[in-house]
């Protein structure tokens, strides 16, 4: 009995890969999916699509290989810390690697020509095909007949003529297929990767600029008001109820956490503040205590005080503090 044709598609849970993938399974073609974990972009609550999809997922970790990419990326920045072109190389040479080791004969992708300016021009998809090591055996459905014939569909693995034309950012013609195919759940378009995003951008530059960081401090990233207080020493002050709640799943031996005493207010985190030279030590406590003031719900007044309290996560620090509310302009110095 002739063995079944296998693919591995790149499943990114949206609803071009979706299509993709379901045009390859029209053809009798086993399809395996793999998704890539980072802490910048996830799967985006695709658990749904995947139980009707019949499609067994693998989740490939390329934390290591992208933050490599951020500090020099080949292929340069998009308008933030976005490095859209070697960002899609990476998942391209992995999902290769994955293909060659379950046996699989090409890979499939959800890409459409001309939807994504940086990423899905007819250059970029030229550059992924050469400097991946898959030239002619990434198959691309849903524009394929736009591009050149692939290895697959020259040797009568897919059908050429069951592929389609499709081309830009309008989505007309993908909703159309889905309502046709009975694809009824699929997420709405949306950016997805935290790279794209200006303030992201912005904090991770900033914490590219220590000596070292843990893949828990780029998850902190995504909460609070940022503040820059030393060369290794940053506080995160929550905005809400939600973020002061998730706050102290990132407190650790070292940092110091803030809370008004008295009053509703925002919980802060002060990273690294014990193993700071201890010169600075105290400027680093009273201008945390101020900050935190400066949120909490008060009447904002030059001769008013706060009283904040700060410890440590063993309790053998605690402090109380009263300090004077900083006015919005002088936070300015600090602020990321």
């Amino acid at each position: 009995m002739k063995n079944k044709i296998k693919a591995v598609a790149l499943f990114s849970g949206g609803l071009d890969s979706i299509l993709a993938i379901k045009l390859i399974q029209l053809q009798s073609i086993e399809v395996i999916g793999v998704n890539f974990k980072t802490p910048f972009f996830s799967l985006n609550g695709a658990s749904e699509v995947l139980k009707n999809l019949d499609l067994n997922l693998e989740i490939i970790d390329i934390t290591s290989e992208l933050l490599e990419i951020l500090k020099n990326p080949p292929h340069g920045l998009g308008k933030n810390m976005n490095p859209c072109l070697d960002c899609h190389l990476l998942m391209f040479k992995k999902a290769g690697e994955y293909m060659a080791k379950i046996g699989a004969s090409f890979v499939v992708s959800g890409e459409v020509l001309g939807e994504r300016p940086m990423s899905q021009n007819r250059n970029s998809l030229s550059i992924i095909e050469r400097e991946s090591g898959l030239e002619g055996k990434i198959v691309r459905p849903l524009s394929a007949l736009l591009l050149a014939e692939t290895i697959p569909e020259k040797e009568g693995l897919v059908k050429r003529n069951k592929l389609l034309d499709i081309s830009g950012r309008a989505r007309r013609r993908q909703i159309e297929l889905a309502a046709k195919m009975g694809i009824k759940d699929y997420p709405s378009p949306a950016g997805g990767c935290k790279l794209t995003e200006p303030e992201f951008s912005k904090r991770l530059k900033d914490l590219f600029t220590q000596k070292d960081f843990s893949l828990e401090e780029i998850e902190l990233l995504k909460l609070g008001r940022h503040f820059r207080l030393g060369e290794e020493v940053k506080l995160v002050v929550g905005r809400n109820k939600g973020e002061n709640e998730k706050i102290p799943e990132f407190f650790q031996e070292g940092d110091l956490l803030f809370k008004a005493k008295n009053l509703k207010g925002p919980l802060s985190l002060l990273k690294r503040a014990l193993s700071a030279e201890r010169g600075n030590f105290d400027d680093f406590i009273v201008k945390s205590a101020q900050i935190t003031a400066r949120y909490c719900d008060k009447n904002e007044g030059e001769d008013e005080e706060v009283d904040i309290d700060c410890f440590d996560k063993s309790k053998k620090y605690q402090k109380t503090l009263k300090v004077k509310l900083l006015r919005e302009e002088e936070l300015g110095t600090w602020r990321i």
